[in-house]
C-alpha cells in the first residue's frame, strides 16, 4: 500500500519513539508528531488498540485514518516529521469523514504552532 508523498511507518521502534513526542488529541483520534532522523519526506503510521474492537472494527478505523492522512497530511504535513495517528473506540469509525479531516487539520495546526 502506498500513499502519495507519504512513507508508512512499519517498525515498532518508530512508533515507540513517536509515543514520547508531542501529541494532540481530538474526539476521533490522537496524533503524535516528532522530528524524524530523515530530513526529507513525511512518514506516517496508524494504530488502533484492541479497545477499538475486533479486527474488522480496527481495520475500518485505520482505513479511515489512512484516507484522511492521504488528503490532509500530504498537503499540510511538514517534511522531516513522523506522525502517528491513533484511533479511538467508537468515534474513529463513526465520526463523519469531513469532520475527521477537519480534526486532523486543526491537530496539525496545533502541533506545528509550537
Amino acid at each position: 500500500m502506498s500513499l502519495p508523498g507519504l512513507t508508512i511507518l512499519t517498525k515498532r521502534a518508530d512508533f515507540v519513539a513517536a509515543s514520547r513526542a508531542r501529541r494532540v488529541s481530538r474526539p476521533a483520534f490522537t496524533v503524535q508528531m516528532r522530528k524524524s532522523e530523515r530530513p526529507e519526506g513525511i512518514r506516517v503510521g496508524f494504530t488502533c488498540s484492541k479497545k477499538v474492537g475486533n479486527a474488522v472494527a480496527r481495520n475500518r478505523a485505520k482505513r479511515r485514518l489512512r484516507e484522511a492522512a492521504r488528503l490532509v497530511l500530504a498537503k499540510q504535513g511538514k517534511s522531516g516529521c513522523d506522525y502517528v495517528l491513533i484511533g479511538r473506540r467508537d468515534t474513529t469509525a463513526s465520526r463523519p469523514f469531513d469532520q475527521l479531516c477537519h480534526d486532523l487539520e486543526t491537530a496539525l495546526k496545533d502541533l506545528h504552532a509550537t
